[in-house]
């Protein structure tokens, strides 16, 4: 961390009281090295909520894709630019299966807006925390429905995650299309306009990943994550559509 960046930084922590705890948690892992599934995240970045970048060793990432909605063209290799001049691994592989990554690999994991697109979330969980050391951290960031095109959807329920993890449920699910089609908040999706602009981008969410599979709320959230076996550390709101949650594997 520069010296500018380590000002701006204080400034924020002092004048911005909902980040402290997310800037002391970012602080906390200072020299750590960590993987990022979806990202590269600006929730992560300089002048953020929670500015792991700027205090990381390194970062990996791993995309789903050689091509993505959010990314465009990546390519595998020491080619995941995260920060300026920070690079870390690209890797190219399922969110829910880590398979090229070896067993208690990272200090931490970090997740911003990429779990809803999971269809397995149990699964994909299970294998992040395999790919953990003792005692890493996870820092998961999801969408806070009241304030995004899902707003209109119900949450999703523990039981369900649990079932989709027993039937090992697999990315080409389709099981909440139509209910995404049909309770899809318009007003909130800077993407598609039209119904039939839905129904074509969900049809094809094999390829494009943009379905929510899931709708979660803080609740949920915490009863997900004890069930995989992590321990709460930190859970808030954070505006515009954040819900941020902090867990430690046990």
């Amino acid at each position: 961390m520069t010296f500018f960046e380590k000002i701006i930084t204080t400034i924020s922590y002092l004048k911005q009281p909902a980040k402290r705890r997310m800037i002391q948690i970012a602080a906390s892992l200072n020299g750590q090295t960590g993987i990022e599934v979806g990202g590269p995240s600006a929730f992560f970045s300089f002048k953020s909520a929670f500015p792991i970048y700027l205090y990381a060793k390194k970062i990996d990432g791993v995309n789903f894709s050689n091509h993505t909605l959010w990314e465009g063209k990546i390519e595998e290799g020491n080619l995941y630019t995260y920060y300026k001049n920070k690079k870390g691994f690209q890797f190219i592989g399922e969110a829910a299966e880590l398979k090229a990554v070896k067993d208690a690999s990272y200090d931490f994991v970090l997740s911003c807006h990429s779990l809803e697109h999971v269809a397995n979330p149990i699964k994909a969980l299970k294998d992040w925390s395999r790919v953990m050391k003792s005692k890493a951290r996870l820092v998961l960031v999801l969408p806070d429905k009241e304030f995004t095109f899902d707003n209109k959807r119900p949450i999703t329920s523990l039981t369900h995650l649990i079932e989709d993890y027993n039937n090992n449920t697999t990315e080409e699910d389709s099981t909440h299309f139509e209910e995404v089609i049909a309770l899809h908040d318009f007003k909130h999706d800077a993407f598609v306009q039209t119904k039939e602009d839905l129904i074509k981008r969900t049809r094809l969410n094999i390829k494009n990943r943009a379905v929510h599979h899931h709708v979660f709320d803080l609740e949920l959230v915490k009863e997900l994550l004890i069930y995989c076996g992590f321990e709460m550390i930190h859970q808030q709101t954070y505006p515009p559509f954040h819900l941020v949650s902090v867990a430690q594997k046990q």
